[in-house]
This record gives structure tokens, C-alpha cells and sequence, in this order.
């Protein structure tokens, strides 16, 4: 049973920076369900993608791997031999609670999972790679030389699929987007109080880039398409192709 995300709920919480520690890490299974529209679709969109791209003796790497969703993902629809899953996180409580959880699968492709940063993770023989809602938590000033590595460890014919929370450039479609989002959060039953709270908890972590940067960081990188194929409000999936 997934144990509800009460972390903010409380009024006099002390706000700090978020982090993925093991307070979340109990609860992230619920916070992604109401926290991110059209999360479960991206997630069953990873799985369709990796039975169509999938490559023989390849890679398929899930950056920011946080619960191991992505992962598993990956792992059911591998459609050829001597593949291999790898899963990246750099918080030590969202690994070992994925461990836990991939465990429990019994697919036959092998996931190995790391505790590690992905700024140096090095990138082989992939064919496709996740960056969900990761690039977001990482200084803007390396998001550039994520995306060229991903790229230059990518086989002919990968695929990277990355998902973000966005901003627009038209001030007033961004506040009309995220007064969409926040209903969103209400409809799912969280309070005016947490969704404040954890909007100032993140507002120093999670640093948004528009849609415009993105596609121009995936276009330099080497990449020969950036599409959209998912948006909701102020979150967005783009698949990218070498």
C-alpha cells in the first residue's frame, strides 16, 4: 500500500530546500501520482518507445532513476538479447527503496542500479535513455554537457525521452498554466497550505527551462529531432532522435 504524502500538510512545517531523503522517498509513489499530470502515460510511453527502439547488445539507462518506474519500464518491453538496464540516482534513500521494488519484478533483463551522479555517469551503447524530470534539479550551467554526453554515448538510431515541468515565455500564459496545474494538485487533494509550502520548498531546486531551450539544447547536441509528443498545463515529455 503506498503511504500518502502528508509531508506539507502540516502549518507550521519549517520550510527547507527539498530534497529526495527518505521522508519523500516513502512517499514518492503518491507525491507523482497527484504531483505530475499525465505521469502514468509517460511512463507506459517509455515501455511503448523502448519495444520500438529497442537494439540488440545495447544500453537503456534511466538518469535520475528516483523509484525505478522508467526502469521497469524499459526492462518489460527490451525486445532483443544482451541488454542491459542501468538506473542512476544520487539519493541513497530513493535507491534503496527502487532496489525494493525492481526486486519484486522478475522480467529477465538485468537492471543494475547505481548511486551515483549523473553530471560524470558515463554513457555506452545506449539505445534509449529516461530523463525524467531530472535535467530540472540540475544546475542550468551543466544541463548543456548532459545532454552532449547522452548524445555521444548513444547508439545510431536511440532515442532520448525527457520530460520536464517547463516555463513559458509569455508571462501570462505561465500564470494561467500554473493556476491549471494547482487545481490539478487541489483536485487531488492537496491543500492551498502544501501546495505553497512545497512550491517554496522546490523554488530554489527546481529551476525550469522553456520549451525553446530544450529543443535548442537537444538540436546542438547533435540530436536530428526534438518533438513534443506530451504536454499537460506546465509539463511536457519530448522525444529525441539520434
Amino acid at each position: 500500500m503506498k503511504t500518502k504524502d502528508k509531508i506539507f500538510k502540516d502549518p507550521l512545517y519549517n520550510i527547507v530546500d527539498f530534497e529526495f531523503d527518505n521522508k519523500v522517498a516513502n512517499v514518492f509513489e503518491d507525491m507523482l501520482k497527484r504531483s505530475i499530470p499525465g505521469y502514468s502515460a509517460i511512463i507506459t510511453a517509455v515501455g511503448m518507445l523502448t519495444k520500438i527502439y529497442s537494439q540488440p547488445n545495447s544500453n537503456y539507462y534511466d538518469l535520475g532513476s528516483s523509484l525505478g518506474a522508467s526502469a521497469l519500464a524499459m526492462r518489460r518491453n527490451v525486445t532483443h538479447p544482451n541488454c542491459r538496464i542501468i538506473a542512476v540516482d544520487n539519493s541513497e534513500a530513493m535507491v534503496n527503496r527502487s532496489k525494493d521494488i525492481i526486486g519484486m519484478d522478475n522480467s529477465k533483463t538485468p537492471i543494475d542500479i547505481f548511486c551515483d551522479d549523473i553530471r560524470n555517469f558515463p554513457i555506452e551503447k545506449a539505445a534509449v535513455v529516461v530523463l525524467n524530470y531530472t535535467l530540472q534539479f540540475i544546475s542550468p550551467k551543466n544541463r548543456d554537457k548532459i545532454i552532449q554526453n547522452i548524445f555521444d554515448g548513444m547508439n545510431n538510431g536511440g532515442i532520448l525521452i525527457l520530460s520536464e515541468k517547463i516555463i513559458f515565455e509569455d508571462n501570462e500564459l505561465n500564470e494561467r498554466q500554473i493556476t491549471r496545474y494547482h487545481n490539478f494538485k487541489r483536485l487531488n487533494g492537496y491543500s492551498d497550505i502544501e501546495i505553497s509550502k512545497k512550491k517554496e520548498a522546490l523554488e530554489n531546486v527546481l529551476i525550469p527551462d522553456t520549451v525553446e531551450i530544450h529543443k535548442k539544447r537537444l538540436l546542438n547536441a547533435g540530436f536530428k529531432t526534438a518533438d513534443i509528443w506530451h504536454q499537460t498545463f506546465n509539463f511536457i515529455s519530448i522525444v529525441a532522435e539520434k
